[in-house]
C-alpha cells in the first residue's frame, strides 16, 4: 500500500466519491423536478422556488449547480434531448425505405418519451424576448445536432440523392415531425387520443414519397 492510502477492508466509497455520487443524485433531482415544473408551466412559469419546493432541496443546493434559471432550463433541453437522441435509431438490416419509416415511427416514440426539449425548445424558438435566454441558444444547437443526424441517416440509406436533396428531404422530414408533435400536444390538451405512431408510418411514406419525386426531377 502507497504513503498516504487508507486501508479500506470494508470496500466502503470514499468521501470524495461519495460526494461526487450525492452530488449527481442531488442534480438529477434537481432536473428532474425542473422538467417536470417546465413542462407544466413553460419556461417564464418556471422558478427556482418552484424547483426548490418540488425537488425538496434548499435554494442554496440548486444554485451550487446552476447559475440561475436559465442555465436550469437549458441543462434540461439538453438531457432530455440526449435522451431523445438515444431512442432515436436506424435498423442495421433491411432496405433503405424499411429502415427510413423504422426510423421514422421510432422519432414516434423518443417524443413521447422525452418530450421536454421538443415543447420548452419550440416555444422557446419562437417567442421573442429582448434577451434571448441562453436556453434559447442550447435548443437552436441541438436542433441542429439532430439535423445533422437526419441528414447523415438520410445519405447513408440513399447515396443516390445529392447534397440539396438531402438537406430538404431532412428539413421536410423534421418540419413534419413536429406539426405530429403540436398536434399529439394540443390533442392530449383537449382529451383527444392521438396515435401517433400511425400518423408518423404515414409521415415517413410521405418522406418516401418526397425522395421519390427528387428522383424523378433529376
Amino acid at each position: 500500500m502507497s504513503s498516504g492510502e487508507t486501508e479500506n477492508p470494508a470496500g466502503e466509497d470514499k468521501p470524495g466519491r461519495r460526494t461526487r455520487a450525492n452530488g449527481e443524485a442531488s442534480r438529477a433531482r434537481i432536473l428532474d423536478a425542473a422538467t417536470e415544473i417546465a413542462g407544466e408551466l413553460g419556461y417564464d412559469g418556471t422558478s427556482i422556488a418552484l424547483v426548490s419546493g418540488r425537488s425538496g432541496l434548499p435554494a442554496s443546493s440548486i444554485y451550487w449547480h446552476f447559475a440561475n434559471k436559465d442555465e436550469l432550463i437549458a441543462a434540461v433541453i439538453e438531457r432530455s434531448f440526449a435522451e431523445w437522441l438515444a431512442a432515436w435509431e436506424v435498423p442495421e438490416s433491411g432496405s433503405g425505405r424499411e429502415r427510413l419509416i423504422h426510423a421514422t415511427v421510432a422519432v414516434a416514440q423518443a417524443q413521447a418519451s422525452s418530450p421536454d426539449f421538443l415543447r420548452l425548445g419550440l416555444t422557446l424558438a419562437l417567442g421573442r424576448r429582448p434577451v434571448e435566454p441562453r436556453a434559447r441558444e442550447v435548443f437552436l444547437r441541438v436542433r441542429e445536432t439532430a439535423l445533422a443526424t437526419v441528414r447523415a441517416a438520410l445519405a447513408e440509406q440513399f447515396p443516390d440523392l445529392d447534397g440539396q436533396a438531402v438537406q430538404q428531404v431532412a428539413v421536410y422530414a423534421m418540419a413534419g415531425a413536429d406539426g405530429l408533435f403540436i398536434a399529439r400536444e394540443i390533442g392530449a390538451d383537449e382529451g383527444e387520443a392521438i396515435d401517433s405512431a400511425a400518423l408518423f408510418d404515414l409521415h415517413a411514406h410521405a418522406i418516401l414519397a418526397v425522395i421519390d419525386r427528387l428522383r424523378t426531377a433529376d
